[in-house]
């Protein structure tokens, strides 16, 4: 069965050794699809059929760890023989088909674990929608690659053009062509690197980086409050997702004078509070959110990665949304100035710091002794589609990205932009975040309530 062995990275190695059943470590993404007006009753099941026609199968999607006797994790095994209709699967909801009930199925299909004897992928086509939509729920082990990675891969079987009912999928698409750019790192994967990277340094830059925030009074790590959300989590998940239009939140963001990245945290500042005070569990000081934030100057043209991971006060502390939107831009604001002003190896150590936490709830023993390092990860990844795009003709509608909950982070927030809108992926521990559909209600009010206060 195996064609060719090839050494597991470090990195790569971290995801499969910290998997376990409460702690699936893949990235997924739900994509929502408006079939073209002239598509039969059949265009589902004529898509899965010329799906399973691509067997051009690229090596990425051929790949598993393989086994020596009882060791694992050490080399990948590549398929020869690959069984699409097991990696590709066709599902239908249960009458009456609401968007709930796909949620429901994605939870499901979101808290089990991948095959580890097969290749790490799995797609599934989900019809039945009410509205005559359609679904495509998928999922990437996050040793192959990373959400945003993912994300790129998947938009390139996708074309602007309605009319082209060519049939591309992601399995058999060749790698791009590189340009000078470095691969974008996700936020466990730089976890993994940097956290090394870190202990390499010397004593007295972590120091200076350290002293550099204090004496701007900036949010720093490990001061975060207790909450409900910094506890071990179950291997259960659930999952929610919703749209709202870029103009909603460009014109509070003009209103403001803020970036278009605050409202999105200043949104789910205030989901977050509402839904915390519903629960009788909002701390008196405000969240901390961690925040992956673009360093990169407008007039800095150079490729590679700027990304900086910042902690960001989310003022839940406070019932007034305008206040909160000034402190949530502030915070960030200030972070990033002096984050501007650091060499860059005392910006790796900040981020490594910051990152860092991630890990701490695998210490035993570390989430019932000491202070969260920060309360949730929310994400605004601007990977997405700027222009509408389609496949064979059919819309893509959403396109919400999921991530992986991990103990002392019960639930994370990720966001992309899709066309006209930003699609919200949330995703918690199904045990630890009840009710976790109630803060896309509580994301609608908040975004009226920022509207109200700056007047648009």
């Amino acid at each position: 069965m195996g064609l060719t062995m090839e050494p597991i990275s470090p990195t790569d190695a971290l995801f499969l050794v910290g998997e376990s059943r409460e702690h699936p470590m893949h990235v997924g993404s739900l994509q929502l699809f408006e079939p073209p007006e002239d598509a039969g009753p059949h265009f589902v099941r004529e898509s899965y059929q010329a799906m399973l026609e691509c067997t051009d199968v690229q090596p990425l999607f051929r790949k598993h760890p393989a086994f020596f006797g009882g060791l694992t994790n050490l080399a990948w095994s590549f398929d020869n023989d690959v069984e699409l209709d097991y990696h590709l699967r066709r599902s239908a909801l249960p009458e009456p088909g609401r968007v709930r009930d796909l949620l429901e199925l994605t939870s499901r299909l979101h808290g089990s674990l991948l095959d580890r004897h097969r290749p790490m992928w799995e797609a599934h086509l989900v019809e039945g929608l009410q509205d005559g939509r359609y679904a495509v729920y998928t999922k990437y082990h996050h040793s192959l690659m990373d959400g945003v990675s993912a994300m790129r891969l998947v938009q390139r079987a996708f074309t602007p053009d309605p009319n082209d009912d060519q049939v591309r999928v992601p399995w058999s698409l060749g790698p791009r062509k590189r340009g000078g750019g470095q691969k974008r790192q996700s936020l466990l994967e730089r976890a993994g690197r940097t956290a090394g990277s870190a202990l390499a340094l010397a004593p007295s830059t972590l120091r200076l980086a350290r002293a550099a925030l204090l004496e701007q009074q900036l949010t720093m790590p490990f001061r975060a409050p207790r909450s409900m959300f910094n506890v071990r989590i179950g291997g259960a998940r659930r999952v929610a997702a919703q749209s709202w239009s870029l103009d909603r939140i460009k014109a509070v963001k003009s209103a403001a004078g803020v970036t278009v990245n605050d409202v999105v945290l200043a949104m789910c500042a205030g989901a977050l509070r509402t839904y915390l005070l519903e629960q009788n569990a909002l701390p008196d000081a405000p969240l901390t959110a961690m925040v992956p934030v673009n360093l990169r100057k407008s007039d800095d043209e150079r490729g590679g990665n700027m990304v900086g991971t910042f902690l960001c006060n989310l003022a839940t502390d406070l019932d007034d949304p305008a206040r909160r939107l000034d402190v949530v831009s502030t915070s960030i604001r200030d972070t990033k100035a002096v984050f501007q002003q650091l060499p860059p190896v005392q910006q790796l150590a900040l981020s490594a710091f910051n990152i860092g936490g991630l890990f701490f709830g695998l210490i035993p023993g570390y989430l019932s002794a000491a202070s969260p390092p920060f309360n949730i990860v929310i994400s605004n990844v601007s990977a997405g589609p700027s222009e509408p795009l389609y496949w064979r003709g059919a819309r893509l509608d959403g396109n919400y990205p999921l991530s992986i909950p991990l103990d002392g982070q019960a639930v994370n927030i990720t966001v992309t932009n899709n066309a006209d809108n930003l699609d919200f992926g949330l995703v918690g521990c199904r045990r630890s975040v009840p009710h976790l559909q109630r803060l896309l209600g509580h994301l609608e009010t908040s975004l009226k309530d920022l509207e109200r206060a700056v007047g648009v």
